[in-house]
């Protein structure tokens, strides 16, 4: 069952596509006459997409696909009329033109506007109203989305990429939980490696949710004055990526390494599981830690939970420390300290090497820079109106903090 927030976005979008089709039907009764041509509310219902600059990409091919049918119909219809090799010549030249022309999904819409036309003998009236419905109906749905925008799913972003984070934290307690209580199977491990997988598919979701974020800012009134959060949620979102990478790196490492069956193990075994459990369970915090601090950068209250990232990646440096000591013992002459082969160590290293926090504090400042002339951009034409409306020294004051700011 969808809820609250996924029931209002269904009515938001039924109400759009409604007002578009009544909208286009209208348009059409008082621009055209003769009968009525339901081609633009149709236009409009398939031109009407989420955000803007989809709507105006959609028109723009619709546009093209009707163009090139009621063409290609009216030099038919002026040779030959309708005749049954005339059809098949208007659907194959207008399939071949649409090909040519890119019009990808819209492809078929040139055979059809091609047949329609040719059907009334090509006259004159049957070409200039599908001609024209179409670019009401295009007009109408580019229209709306840029005069009733949808919200900006920024919230459904931002909780989809701590989503991935909460995951890969999850997986690897879950390993570390294994690891502490038991010797491990390559059985066992795999199950690991299958979960750390799966990850990948809400990692799919969170970059379709960053991507939509991204796209429904441009051109949407609702995304005015506020923040751009979309590149900092792909930057995190990239590093967790990489931190999986490492991560099903790790598992595959430890499963070569694992035996078939459980081999019971001695002291020293046991305590490099520990150890390495140790080491896994502070570094699910790092990841933990990480993904609050991209949902912290969205929200502009980033300055506490990078003291907590701080204080987990602390935790995981002093738990391989203890673990470093432990590479004192040869594992060649102990079998039982298998996990201390390189190559695991070195996977553990790299999941940690994308949570860096000085890498993610100079990618914010640098996000920042980069915001900065985009604002003094838009606001200086308005400096001027502030002066004249704003009492004097309020406008003198104003503008020092903006420059400030700016600086900044």
């Amino acid at each position: 069952m969808a809820g609250p927030g996924g029931s209002r976005r269904a009515l938001t979008s039924t109400a759009r596509l409604t007002v578009a089709a009544v909208a286009s039907y209208l348009l059409t009764l008082a621009l055209t006459s003769g009968p009525v041509d339901l081609t633009g509310a149709l236009t409009a219902l398939l031109v009407l997409q989420a955000s803007a600059t989809s709507s105006l990409r959609m028109g723009v091919v619709r546009v093209g696909a009707v163009l090139t049918g009621v063409l290609v119909a009216v030099a038919l219809s002026t040779l030959a009329g309708l005749t049954w090799w005339s059809l098949a010549l208007a659907v194959g030249a207008s399939l071949l033109l649409a090909r040519v022309l890119r019009l990808g999904e819209q492809a078929l819409e040139t055979p059809i506007s091609a047949m329609l036309v040719l059907s009334v003998g090509g006259q004159g009236i049957a070409a200039e109203t599908r001609v024209v419905t179409t670019l009401i109906g295009a007009g109408v749905g580019v229209a709306l989305s840029v005069l009733l925008p949808p919200p900006v799913p920024t919230r459904t972003a931002v909780g989809e990429v701590r989503a991935v984070a909460q995951e890969q934290a999850e997986c690897l307690r879950d390993a570390a939980g294994s690891m502490a209580a038991r010797p491990l199977t390559r059985a066992e491990v795999g199950s690991w490696l299958a979960r750390a997988r799966a990850v990948a598919d809400v990692a799919e979701r969170a970059s379709a949710a960053v991507g939509e974020v991204r796209d429904l800012r441009r051109f949407n009134p609702r995304a005015l004055g506020t923040a751009d959060v979309a590149p900092g949620l792909r930057s995190g979102l990239e590093a967790l990526d990489s931190s999986l990478l490492a991560l099903r790196g790790l598992f595959v490492a430890v499963r070569q390494e694992a035996p078939e069956r459980a081999e019971p193990d001695d002291d020293h075994g046991r305590e490099v599981r520990a150890a390495l459990a140790v080491v896994l369970t502070e570094v699910a915090d790092c990841l933990d830690a990480f993904g609050a601090l991209v949902e912290a950068e969205a929200e502009g209250a980033e300055a506490e939970v990078e003291q907590r990232l701080a204080r987990s990646l602390e935790g995981a440096g002093e738990a391989r420390a203890t673990l470093t000591e432990l590479l004192l013992v040869d594992p060649r002459e102990h079998t039982s300290l298998w996990l201390l082969r390189g190559t695991i160590l070195l996977a553990v290293e790299h999941v940690l090497t994308p949570l860096d926090l000085e890498t993610r504090a100079r990618e914010r400042a640098a996000r920042a820079r980069g915001r900065a002339p985009v604002l003094r951009a838009a606001a200086t034409p308005l400096v001027p109106l502030a002066r004249r409306v704003l009492p004097g020294g309020f406008a003198r004051r104003l503008a020092r903090r903006l420059a400030r700011r700016w600086r900044a």
